[in-house]
């Protein structure tokens, strides 16, 4: 058995998981979708019944037969004397959306591969020959790669060296290394609620304990809660996505920006920015989030959402001596980055600004089309404007987001509930939903969210069986 996870931690993971069918399945669906979601390892051992029931206020029946349901579906096991314990997900579970060419996946906000990566991939295939003659092993990255990225950053007005740069394998392994290095266990880090869940989810790892500021696409960062949030917590670090920040698509004021670098200067905290949706403008009125260049603040960014997801490269900018901290962990971690993916990318470093024009015309032909469908199809909801990014961070009015998902998955379309983008619980009136499909995909995904939406509201539940999950 690997872990197990508390009736309290598990109450808080559901979220709002009623719905307005049988409390039992809305309880098991809420279980579904913490697996689904790898909130919940295989072999964790769940609560036992009685506490379980005592953290949710339900009857000991309502979570036995919620449990019993789990069991039927093959989502946990239970054994005499030994409680029960999720299980992997098999080939044809519902939400791995097995159900043929109809399933839409939005789950994963990252847009199609640059049209332009197969010539330049074409073209470092002919220098293959040299490349392998390499050792292969850099944890510090390539020096020429390391050079264009430093120049990156010297045409945005932030004069950089090479010791100031550590490339990675995507911002995701920068996150982890960056968490493993700089902090402790019981360490305070600050982050955003919403936020992007597998930064937490490093966070955690580790031992640290997270603080939420709340972020509203609207309203912008809560600045009183975050000044309290400094000073009362002295977290040691703060993670942000100051730009286009996942989900809300919200970019930092100058007044913004100012309050968290006063604020983490009075506390002594790291700033880490997550700059990875940074360049992804659609329609931006404003530039940059303005954060001065600061030997606390580190700097994370990555070619995923700009160019394409499987090209696994990403950096981090920072003070030499936290650059040096790091390459001196990672082999903990990993021994480098691929050398042909950082030749790749040493090409693409000159034409990231032509690339993220591109991008943002694709992005506007999706976020477009999502909008309108949305506030036509859905006009109950809350829809917001936002100038770039990958996603809208969708007021659904009700605390539903989770069997609303579980709904839309039993018709062949994944998403993450609101809950998955919070740090202490909550989120449940909301369901981010990425604009980086095909405008006729997401369309078509709107029809389904109009008909789960329906049947959620009016007490339908969902039930997990072996081929695909049926709406009754």
């Amino acid at each position: 058995m690997d872990s197990r996870i508390s009736a309290r931690a598990l109450a808080a993971a559901l979220g709002g998981w009623r719905g307005s069918g049988p409390a039992y399945e809305a309880l098991a669906d809420a279980v579904r979708l913490l697996c689904l979601d790898n909130r919940l390892a295989p072999s964790t051992a769940l609560p036992a019944e009685r506490e379980l029931a005592a953290a949710l206020s339900l009857s000991r029946t309502t979570v036995a037969a919620a449990y019993r349901s789990l069991r039927d579906t093959g989502h946990i096991e239970s054994l005499r004397g030994s409680g029960s314990v999720t299980l992997p997900l098999r080939r044809n579970d519902p939400g791995r959306l097995d159900a043929g060419d109809a399933a839409i996946d939005l789950q994963q906000a990252s847009p199609a591969a640059w049209p332009g990566l197969a010539a330049v991939v074409a073209e470092v295939a002919q220098e293959a020959p040299a490349l392998l003659s390499r050792v292969g092993y850099d944890v510090v990255g390539d020096p020429a790669l390391r050079v264009a990225i430093a120049d990156h950053y010297g045409r945005r007005g932030m004069p950089t060296s090479t010791d100031q740069i550590l490339v990675t394998s995507g911002a995701q392994s920068a996150i982890h290394l960056i968490a493993s290095v700089l902090l402790s266990r019981a360490d305070r880090v600050l982050l955003e609620t919403p936020t992007y869940p597998h930064a937490a989810d490093a966070f955690r790892r580790v031992g640290a304990r997270l603080i939420g500021v709340p972020v509203d696409p609207a309203a912008g960062w809560d600045l009183e809660r975050t000044e309290q949030s400094f000073a009362r917590a002295l977290p040691t670090l703060a993670y942000l996505m100051p730009d286009f920040q996942n989900p809300t698509g919200r970019t930092m004021s100058a007044t913004e920006t100012s309050v968290f670098v006063a604020a983490a200067r009075a506390a002594g905290a790291v700033l880490v920015l997550d700059e990875t949706t940074a360049q992804l403008g659609i329609d931006r009125e404003q530039g940059p989030a303005p954060f001065p260049d600061d030997d606390r603040i580190i700097r994370l960014g990555s070619l995923g959402k700009t160019v394409w997801g499987g090209l696994r490269v990403g950096w981090v900018r920072a003070a030499p001596d936290i650059v040096r901290r790091l390459a001196a962990e990672r082999p903990v971690h990993d021994l480098g980055t691929p050398e042909i993916e950082q030749a790749i990318a040493r090409r693409l470093l000159p034409r990231l600004d032509e690339i993220a024009q591109q991008r943002g015309d694709l992005l506007r032909a999706g976020r477009d089309s999502l909008v309108a469908a949305l506030r036509h199809r859905l006009p109950e909801w809350d829809v917001p404007d936002v100038a770039g990014g990958v996603s809208l961070w969708v007021g659904i009015g009700e605390a539903l987001s989770t069997p609303l998902v579980m709904n839309a998955r039993s018709r062949g379309l994944a998403l993450s509930a609101g809950s998955r983008f919070a740090v202490e619980g909550g989120h449940d009136r909301r369901l981010r939903v990425p604009f980086t499909a095909p405008p006729a995909t997401l369309e078509r995904a709107v029809d389904i969210l109009r008909a789960s939406w329906d049947d959620v509201r009016g007490g339908a539940s969902v039930v997990a069986r072996e081929d695909f999950a049926t709406v009754v």
